[in-house]
Order: structure tokens, then sequence, then C-alpha cells
């Protein structure tokens, strides 16, 4: 139990170091939470600061997501006792880090909505669904325009591959997924009441195929 602990707890912290932070330190700028939105993930980045900085950030966040559930899990742990369920390890981590970015310590708890973090958690956990989800967001985006409206969509999908071709919703992999799926839902609930309301911003230019099912513009 004492290292299943410690390693979430590990994980956590890498998941507090924002890619939003380390690229502002790297280049130099304003910090995101002054910008735009005020989140501190890709997408504020890309309508703040560009293409090239916000796949820094996406790159970072992704990647610390990847490392928190495959290499913590594996650090040597030197005291005695019952080792932890290696079956779990991995989930406790991948949590760790979701909750790490959306509640960093040392941001006062103000992180950004985990959607790429978790996104390198399923990478790396998960990996034959990983098409199924990036084929998701990217189809909803390029209908919509709305990355809020995809993020949750590729969550929805993720558990439903877990259900339907994992080894289904009631075990570790599917409480790790529905769980996540509800943080998710948590953290973009702003955005729900947005889009039903009708006042959510979307990305114009990636409404590649929703502008194919647009009426004529009048003249």
């Amino acid at each position: 139990m004492l290292e299943l602990i410690t390693k979430g707890l590990l994980a956590y912290l890498l998941g507090g170091v924002m890619g939003g932070d380390v690229m502002r330190r790297l280049v130099g700028g304003t910090d995101l939470r002054a910008s735009g939105s005020g989140n501190v993930g890709a997408t504020n980045a890309l309508r703040t600061r560009g293409a090239k900085f916000a796949l820094g950030v996406l790159a970072i966040d992704i990647g610390k997501g990847v490392v928190a559930a495959l290499a913590v899990p594996g650090l040597p742990w030197p005291l005695p006792g019952a080792a932890a369920d290696l079956a779990v390890l991995p989930y406790v981590c991948g949590v760790g880090a979701a909750l790490g970015h959306c509640y960093p310590v040392f941001q006062q708890f103000k992180g950004g909505k985990g959607v790429a973090t978790l996104a390198g958690v399923f990478l790396a956990l998960l990996p034959a669904a990983a098409p199924w989800l990036i084929a998701a967001f990217a189809l909803v985006v390029m209908l919509s325009g709305y990355v809020s409206l995809a993020s949750i969509t590729a969550g929805v999908v993720a558990l439903l591959f877990v259900a339907c071709f994992g080894p289904g919703a009631l075990g570790v992999q599917g409480g790790f997924t529905a769980a996540m799926l509800a943080l998710i839902l948590f953290k973009h609930r702003d955005n729900i009441v947005r889009l039903f309301q009708g006042r959510e911003s979307r990305f114009e230019k990636a409404r590649v195929l929703g502008r194919l099912f647009d009426g004529p513009r009048a003249s």
C-alpha cells in the first residue's frame, strides 16, 4: 500500500509540471493564465500563442501522462513489505498524473482540464483504443469546431471501447476509464453549459467538414 501511495504521489507531482509553464520558460511570453480563457492547456495556447507553442505544450502534457503510466510504476522500491499490485499500480499513477495536471499543488491547484495528459495515459495503458479516440476527437472537431465536445466524445468512446472490446466496464480498466470520464465531464462543466446555450467558442478553421453542410450564404 505504501508503494502504491508513494508512486501515485510521484505521478501527481509529475502531472503538476504544466506544459504551458515549461514552454513559457523556454521561449518567454506571458502566462497562459493571463491570456484568452485563462486555461494553461494546449487549446488556449493555440488561441493565444500560436501552433508551435501549442504543439510544445501538447507534447509535454501528453508525454508526462505516458511517463506516469509506464515509467513511474517501474521505479525501484527499496522498502520491505508486500509489493504493490502490478495490475493496479499503472492506473493509480495515471489517475495521479491527471489530478496533478488538473489540480497542481505548486500552482494553487489551478491547472488544465487534463485531456492531453489523459491522452498520454490512455496511449500507454490502452494503446488499442488510441486510434478510436484520436479518430473520434478529430471527427468531432472537424464537424463542429468544438474542442470541448471532442474531448468529451473521446472520453465516452474510451469507456465504450473498454466495455465492448476490453475486459469490461466493471474491471480495473473500466473503473479507471469511467472515473476519468467523470473528471473530464466535471472539468468541462462550464463548457457543457455554454454548448447548450450556444455560446461555446469554437475553432472555425478546424471545422472543415462542418462547413460542407452549411447552407449557402446570403449575398
